[in-house]
C-alpha cells in the first residue's frame, strides 16, 4: 500500500497524526491528584507555603511537573501564590465560607435527593458503614479520623446521585474549605438526636427525596459550627 493510501485509510478510521501512544504516566497529574488529594482531607493547613524545590523532592520528580502540578491548583484557586511567588495555601475568609455553604447546601441537597431517588441497597449500606466509622471515632475522640471519614461520606453520598457535574463542583468546593477542616469539632460535637446522617440513610430507604435534602441541609448548617467560629476568630484577629 501506498504511503497516500495508509494515510486515506488512517483518516478514515479516525487516526489523526496527533494521536501518540501513552509511554509513561503523567507525573503532574499524578502530583496534582495527590496535592488535591490533601488539601481535600485536611492534611495541608492555611499559610503552608508549598516551595518547588522541597515539594518536588518530596513526590520525587522534577521541578517542571511539580511546577505543572501547582499552578494548575493555583488557576483552580485551590492554592494561591504570596508575594514572593511561593505557592501556599490560602486562608478562607468569612464570606467565602459563607458562600462555600449556601452552594454546598443546594448541590450536596440535589445529589441527596437524587440519591434517594436511584441509590442502590449496597450503596446505601455503604454509606451507613462509614457513618458507622464516624461514631466510633466520636467515642473515641479521634477527631482527625472523624473529618476524614466525613469527607468520605459527603463525597460518597454525591457519586450515589448521579450527578457527575454536580459531583465535579462539589469536590472542588471540598478541596476549597479542606484545609481548615480540622477545626470542625472546635465548637465540640453538635447535640443531635438522631445524627442527621442517620436521618439522612433513613430517607434514602425510603426514597423520600425531600427528606434528604432537608437532613442535608442541617447537617451541613449545624455540622460546620466549628468551621464558622474558627474563621470568625481568624478574621478578627483573635
Amino acid at each position: 500500500m501506498s504511503r497516500s493510501l495508509q494515510e486515506n485509510s488512517a483518516e478514515a478510521a479516525g487516526e489523526a497524526d496527533w494521536v501518540q501512544p501513552i509511554v509513561k504516566e503523567n507525573l503532574s497529574d499524578r502530583a496534582y491528584a495527590d496535592l488535591r488529594q490533601a488539601l481535600m482531607r485536611g492534611q495541608l493547613r492555611p499559610g503552608a507555603l508549598l516551595r518547588l524545590r522541597p515539594m518536588s523532592a518530596r513526590f520525587g520528580i522534577s521541578a517542571t511537573p511539580m511546577r505543572e502540578a501547582l499552578l494548575r491548583l493555583v488557576s483552580e484557586k485551590a492554592l494561591t501564590l504570596d508575594a514572593r511567588g511561593t505557592v501556599m495555601v490560602p486562608t478562607l475568609t468569612l464570606d467565602q465560607l459563607l458562600e462555600i455553604r449556601a452552594i454546598r447546601t443546594d448541590l450536596e441537597g440535589r445529589a441527596a435527593a437524587a440519591a434517594a431517588r436511584c441509590a442502590a441497597s449496597d450503596e446505601i449500606d455503604g454509606l451507613e458503614a462509614i457513618h458507622s466509622q464516624i461514631s466510633k471515632c466520636h467515642l473515641s475522640r479521634s477527631f482527625e479520623k472523624a473529618v476524614d471519614h466525613n469527607t468520605e461520606f459527603h463525597l460518597t453520598l454525591c457519586r450515589m446521585g448521579r450527578l457527575p457535574i454536580v459531583y465535579d463542583i462539589v469536590e472542588s468546593l471540598w478541596v476549597r474549605c479542606g484545609p481548615i477542616l480540622s477545626h470542625l469539632y472546635d465548637a465540640g460535637l453538635p447535640d443531635w438526636e438522631p445524627h442527621p446522617h442517620l436521618r439522612l440513610i433513613a430517607a434514602l430507604r425510603a426514597r423520600n427525596a425531600e427528606g434528604a435534602r432537608d437532613a442535608m441541609r442541617e447537617d451541613i448548617e449545624r455540622g460546620g459550627q466549628g468551621l464558622l467560629a474558627h474563621v470568625k476568630d481568624t478574621s478578627s484577629g483573635n
